[in-house]
């Protein structure tokens, strides 16, 4: 099996991986709040890293100073602020919203990207897919027509995911620049680590360092999973690409939200689904050239 295709398997199961993630986190609060769940959910992710490092390979912690400044900002501007928003977020929009969102990275990756990544020249039918993610995320967040025509675009927890999501963007454009060739389990051990340490210093601060719930340890091993996922793509196919092919996620988040937390979709919010998929279509046009 070809890079290609091993880069977008990845990258699909790490979709799902993003479905789970906002499930689990709307149930572990309804027993802790969104800080407490996010510390768990940091140790366990990078427990989980550091499992596929010693599967994968001998245990090699050592970095340069270029690989620990890019893995220190991955952990500050990835995990400590742009999760920590996603997740509170959550506790005021549902699941499809904070999802999709979420997943427009490529709108950023390419506002950001043509200076830090000069090789990842785009065509027409990126710029195309871009638009229709555009569209697709404008109707999922106004919900109902009678919104779209009052200009009512979204809340303040939706504009929390779209700062989350720039950062996330500027995460998966250091980590393509700098950290392509790492293991990602160690991108992953590295990414959560530091943040952990942050989070452990607020839960022993807050006498709060226990576990509340099942859900947190399942949300730590998910997002671990993904990331390792993640990143496992993120060196095989382009960073924009990825960022496109994610979109799969909302469509699971959805299906997710309705059977286990009773969210309903709107038929606006469907027909938004539908258009990420044609945003994917077009974006992956471009691969199919190459």
């Amino acid at each position: 099996m070809n890079r290609k295709y091993l880069g977008v398997l990845a990258v699909l199961f790490a979709s799902i991986m993003w479905a789970i993630e906002p499930i689990f986190a709307k149930l572990s609060y309804q027993t802790a709040d969104f800080l407490q769940t996010s510390a768990i959910r940091a140790i366990f992710a990078a427990l989980t890293g550091l499992i596929y490092i010693v599967l994968t390979k001998k245990p090699c912690f050592r970095i340069n100073k270029q690989q620990f400044s890019t893995l220190v900002y991955i952990a500050i501007v990835g995990v400590l602020f742009a999760d920590l928003m996603y997740f509170f977020a959550l506790t005021q929009v549902p699941v499809i919203n904070a999802v999709l969102i979420g997943h427009m990275q490529p709108i950023f990756i390419i506002l950001i990207g043509f200076l830090a990544l000069k090789q990842d020249k785009l065509t027409i039918f990126d710029y195309i897919g871009i638009l229709f993610m555009l569209l697709s995320g404008v109707l999922v967040t106004t919900k109902t027509l009678e919104n779209l025509a009052m200009f009512k675009l979204g809340s303040f927890g939706d504009l929390l995911v779209l700062s989350a999501t720039i950062a996330w963007a500027t995460t998966a454009i250091a980590m393509r620049k700098y950290l392509k060739d790492m293991n990602a389990g160690l991108i992953t051990w590295y990414r959560f680590f530091f943040a952990a340490l942050f989070f452990v210093i607020y839960l022993m601060a807050t006498s709060t360092i226990s576990i509340s719930n099942i859900y947190q340890i399942v949300i730590g091993v998910v997002a671990g999973i993904g990331t390792i996922l993640y990143y496992e793509g993120l060196k095989r196919i382009k960073a924009v690409q990825v960022s496109g092919l994610e979109l799969s996620t909302p469509f699971f988040a959805a299906l997710l939200g309705f059977f286990i937390l009773g969210e309903t979709v709107t038929a606006m919010q469907i027909v938004g689904i539908f258009l990420l998929f044609v945003g994917i279509y077009y974006i992956s046009k471009r691969e199919d050239r190459n």
